[in-house]
């Protein structure tokens, strides 16, 4: 056995962290308190921006230190950030250390964050992607205030858009008709947002461990990739053929085109699918075009891809606006559907400028379009269109 093999000396399986979001008042403290009552969630580490009224009674509980800076826009200053990267590494110390013992984070945002941010962090961050993995986002909405928390706050439509999971909370407090029908209104317009995360109704006690932990890429009970459960392609496919069929996205609310912190006809979810193998560097140059053009605008990014010199070790991609997550190599395709299969939530940003630019790398031409047009007013030439020396 070569030293480098030694089990001593190999890195421990990542961490899964969770990332619990949601808008002010929309009960994620109470939710935590929930969750961790639960026998198989005692080693839990917990990490809060800020100590709600409820205080949680749990042994790993860590507040974030620094004061929370929001900017205008919705997203956090970078000392957060800071105060995060901190805040994980002393856990990690403490358990290294056997001072603590943990097997999973969550960590609890303040209300008014943009998860992007802290996203970003634990992809970027090389020590902490290697000892934790993202398990998933988990977004509290308020079914009392949540459509008109969604009519003001751009905050909370991104929090809900980049979700995994999305829990509604105070269902039981609209028992009238008249509540019934808000609460459908709010979980189509969740659905139309989001239409790859599933909606669990607290009150209901559908929130439970099972059904909000465990939803990144890799099935924690087999411990092997579910690529079609971490993708949910087949939902938001099912719900671009639906927008199709009844004449688009977004046209019906045009009642609202003045109020300009309306944001939900901002977002856009859709697929890209091919059965072609893709080169590996020609993949590397439509991510960092993609990046470097549209990088705010690409709320969550999540593939699969065939790659040409491997195709039968396809890569799998994370993404959140400008910044990859190291891409992983699976050993094997995980199930028939061998295809290259890439999942968009973007904002301000129409999917055809994506799918276009996905097809000019692949040498797709375009039939809809004159051929002159068509090589010449290509999304790879500088500022999109002809050259005009």
């Amino acid at each position: 056995m070569n030293a480098s093999d030694h089990p001593a000396r190999r890195p421990p399986p990542p961490i899964p962290l969770t990332l619990l979001t949601g808008f002010l008042g929309a009960g994620k403290t109470t939710l935590l308190n929930r969750l961790l009552r639960d026998p198989d969630l005692r080693d839990t580490a917990v990490l809060i921006n800020e100590f709600g009224e409820i205080a949680l009674d749990h042994l790993l509980v860590e507040k974030i230190d620094g004061d929370m800076v929001v900017l205008s826009s919705g997203c956090l200053c970078c000392n957060l950030r800071g105060d995060l990267v901190t805040a994980l590494e002393r856990l990690l110390r403490n358990l290294d250390n056997g001072r603590a013992s943990f097997k999973r984070v969550i960590v609890e945002t303040t209300g008014l964050a943009d998860p992007a941010p802290l996203l970003q962090t634990l992809m970027q961050h090389p020590y902490l992607v290697m000892r934790f993995r993202l398990d998933g986002v988990v977004t509290m909405v308020d079914a009392v205030n949540g459509t008109d928390t969604l009519d003001h706050h751009a905050e909370a439509v991104k929090q809900a858009a980049v979700a995994d999971r999305i829990v509604l909370t105070k269902t039981d407090l609209l028992a009238t008709p008249e509540g019934a029908a808000k609460r459908e209104a709010l979980v189509a317009r969740l659905r139309k947002l989001n239409p790859a995360a599933p909606i669990l109704d607290a009150a209901a006690g559908e929130a439970t461990p099972e059904a909000l932990l465990g939803c990144g890429l890799y099935d924690p009970a087999r411990k092997i990739p579910d690529v079609s459960r971490w993708l949910a392609d087949e939902a938001i496919a099912a719900a671009q053929s639906h927008e199709h069929r009844h004449g688009g996205h977004g046209h019906g609310h045009h009642d609202h085109h003045h109020d300009v912190n309306r944001h939900d006809d901002r977002v856009r979810a859709f697929t890209l699918a091919t059965d072609r193998a893709i080169p590996a560097a020609m993949l590397d140059l439509f991510l960092e075009l993609l990046r470097s053009s549209h990088g705010p605008k690409l709320l969550r990014m999540k593939a699969i891809v065939k790659i040409e010199e491997s195709p039968d070790r396809p890569m799998v991609l994370h993404g959140v606006q400008h910044v990859l997550h190291p891409a992983t190599q699976l050993s094997d395709w995980p199930d028939a559907d061998r295809r290259t299969r890439m999942v968009f939530i973007v904002r301000d940003l129409e999917p055809k400028v994506v799918e276009e630019l996905f097809d000019a790398f692949l040498g797709y031409t375009m039939p809809d379009r004159p051929d002159v047009a068509a090589l010449t007013d290509n999304p790879l030439v500088p500022f999109g269109g002809r050259d005009q020396r």
